[in-house]
């Protein structure tokens, strides 16, 4: 065998295997599909459920399958919102809560490929507003949640300190706000999340952790792989 067809078939194996790939050199290894098929099958709590399908009425407005996101890319190839069995199904018991009140959530981000973060990071560099690819993002374990409130009837989204996004202390949960309606809208997102085990994060008031996420493992699977 010739040099050459050595140094390509050395290539194409690095390659297949995700050996070299530039969003596995800050010393993190994901869980790919195969990894997360196997996990699945030992417990299903890990499953990543499609919040559009598990979740009646629920929004979904994904920002970085467009461009209007602070990036000014389409990052992800599909429109889709997943996140771990027990994550969903405390979503599902928010919405169901805020329905009485004639409200409901819409979804900016869920389950995010940790490939998405990397990128974020070297667009971006600091780590108050996006998450370090040295220790990944709770979105890659498919237990974080950017979200907002809306009106179920009109569709529209209540209002809020910020946009989503938005990289300012205005968007910290703990800034405070003039605006007696805005601080009752972020007051009762923060509150309803928190009764279903979200904690909001410090400097984005979208943004919720579930409690338990650091038994998930941190993933890097693309949308279509998931359909």
């Amino acid at each position: 065998m010739k040099i050459a067809e050595v140094l390509f078939l050395l290539f194409a194996v690095l390659a297949h295997e995700g050996i070299g790939q530039p969003q596995y050199r800050y010393g993190l290894t994901p869980q790919t599909f195969d990894d997360y098929q196997r996990a699945i099958a030992a417990d299903n709590s890990k499953e990543l459920i499609d919040l559009e399908s598990f979740i009646d009425d629920i929004v979904l407005d994904i920002r970085y399958a467009t461009i209007n996101n602070f990036t000014g890319e389409r990052v992800y190839e599909e429109a889709k919102a997943y996140a771990r069995r027990p994550v969903a199904e405390a979503l599902r018991r928010v919405q169901e809560k805020l329905k009485s009140r004639g409200l409901g959530l819409k979804i900016y981000d869920a389950y995010r490929p940790y490939r998405a973060t990397v990128r974020f990071y070297e667009i971006y560099g600091d780590t108050t507003y996006v998450a370090s690819p040295y220790r990944g993002s709770r979105h890659n374990r498919g237990c974080a949640i950017d979200l907002t409130l809306i009106n179920l009837a009109s569709g529209e989204e209540l209002r809020m300190p910020t946009g989503y996004d938005d990289f300012s202390r205005a968007a910290w949960p703990s800034t405070s706000i003039a605006d007696p309606e805005v601080r009752r809208n972020r007051a009762l997102l923060i509150e309803v999340m928190s009764e279903e085990g979200f904690r909001v994060n410090s400097s984005e008031w979208w943004h919720f952790d579930f409690r338990g996420w650091g038994r998930f493992e941190i993933l890097d699977i693309e949308f279509p792989e998931l359909n």
